[in-house]
């Protein structure tokens, strides 16, 4: 009631029994509520964490051939939301226009970039499509955008069309975002410094997961070429035990050779076992490693392209129009000193107006340019935590390849103990270390 703020002493401090006065219970609870009540956060921040943004929607992307006649004429693509729980069939040119459309409607978003139509393995531009489409559905402001859940639900012949006319109707993000002529407001005074070192950091963190791919890619290649090789082992064992070839008579009495290679016959069937664990191996290398951070690399890739987007686009085309603005007011300058006709003054006041107006938007564009990407920029930090995820499937699935494997290789070693003795199994080495 005094109106002076109650700040109470530690236990112990001199005169902490003539501390202010203590507030009375009506204004307990007028502070409970107040703390209570929650902060109210910038429209600048994206609260997301990378469990909800992986949770917002999983895409599956299948492919189906259609073939007439003996040629493969096209290729379709079943797509089966988890969202939306539907499934719609897409060619690769519903994809080409929806990436079109959805770069007209957010530009100052991260969008990710389309695989080539023409690639060596029609497998890996399927993977490619998931990526993109994933990255799309998860994406905090285009989810629930109505281009987006055109493509992902519309069940008709004509769904370019149906796109066109969507985007058609809503127009760029500018148009109709509510922070688009507020972005200014909420923007940090050195919004160019944050988002100078932001994207530096980030193109670092591109380059070093540039490089993690290229490993992890060749730790599957090696994988599947280390299947390939142990099935030719065990085959070539099996040729060599199936030799039927007389002994010759030179051959000591005491040659085991003939017994021997009968062994070797059935050491293919382990061998085989060992090739296939490796093939598994390869397989989840690819699809739980490799996969993970070719994602995060066109997450990657799409900022660096909105950056350049930002850059040679509203930016650019900013700085024109002032250019272009002050080339018309020294014409206006050089219209009053040189009378000329009245008409062409007043056009040219016009135009200098129509100058100003168009400046004015393109500055309000540049603001929301910014305010876009200062949340896309949040966006990436929020991923980032992959990693943890990306270096889990590795580990596991070294671990279960290795254990896998190693267990095939105690059985063969077992098996080959008993068919050609210990002793043969441990024998000294045949060349002097």
């Amino acid at each position: 009631s005094s109106g002076i703020p109650y700040k109470p002493f530690p236990p112990g401090f001199p005169g902490a029994d003539r501390a202010f006065p203590k507030p009375q219970l009506g204004e307990f609870k007028v502070l409970q509520t107040l703390r209570m009540q929650p902060t109210q956060e910038s429209p600048l921040t994206v609260p997301q964490t990378l469990g909800k943004l992986l949770a917002r929607e999983t895409v599956q992307v299948e492919l189906i051939p259609e073939k007439k006649g003996l040629f493969l004429k096209h290729v379709e693509y079943q797509i089966t939301s988890q969202h939306f729980k539907i499934s719609v069939y897409r060619r690769y040119t519903d994809f080409d226009v929806f990436h079109e459309l959805l770069l007209q409607r957010f530009a100052y978003r991260m969008v990710p970039a389309l695989p080539p139509k023409r690639m060596d393995f029609i497998e890996g531009r399927r993977r490619a499509l998931g990526r993109f489409i994933n990255l799309v559905a998860r994406h905090p402001f285009f989810s629930e955008d109505e281009l987006v859940k055109t493509f992902l639900t519309f069940n008709g012949s004509d769904v370019q069309v149906k796109m066109r006319d969507a985007c058609k109707k809503m127009g760029d993000e500018f148009m109709t975002n509510t922070m688009a002529t507020l972005a200014k407001d909420y923007l940090p005074a050195d919004i160019q410094a944050q988002f100078s070192s932001s994207r530096e950091l980030i193109r670092n963190i591109h380059n070093s997961f540039h490089k993690l791919r290229d490993r992890a890619e060749k730790m599957a290649e090696r994988s599947k070429e280390n299947a390939t090789d142990l099935l030719m082992f065990g085959r070539e064992l099996s040729t060599l035990g199936s030799d039927s070839s007389p002994i010759p008579s030179l051959a000591s009495s005491q040659n085991t050779w003939g017994i021997l290679r009968q062994s070797l016959k059935g050491l293919s069937v382990e061998f085989a076992l060992l090739a296939d664990k490796g093939a598994q191996q390869g397989r989840r290398e690819e699809d739980d490693v490799v996969e993970k951070l070719n994602l995060f690399l066109d997450l990657l890739q799409s900022y660096r392209d909105l950056c350049e987007r930002h850059e040679k686009g509203v930016l650019h085309e900013h700085q024109r129009a002032l250019q272009k603005y002050g080339m018309m007011k020294r014409q206006m300058m050089s219209a009053t000193v040189q009378p000329k006709e009245q008409v062409s003054v007043e056009q040219l006041e016009s135009r200098i107006v129509q100058q100003e107006n168009a400046i004015q938007t393109m500055e309000l564009r540049n603001y929301f340019s910014l305010f876009c990407l200062h949340q896309e920029t949040q966006l990436i930090f929020t991923y980032l935590p992959i990693t943890s995820h990306i270096l889990g499937a590795f580990v596991n699935s070294q671990v279960q390849g290795h254990q896998e494997m190693g267990a095939v290789w105690n059985d063969l070693q077992q098996k080959l103990g008993c068919l050609f003795g210990v002793d043969e199994m441990q024998s000294p080495p045949l060349t002097p270390k």
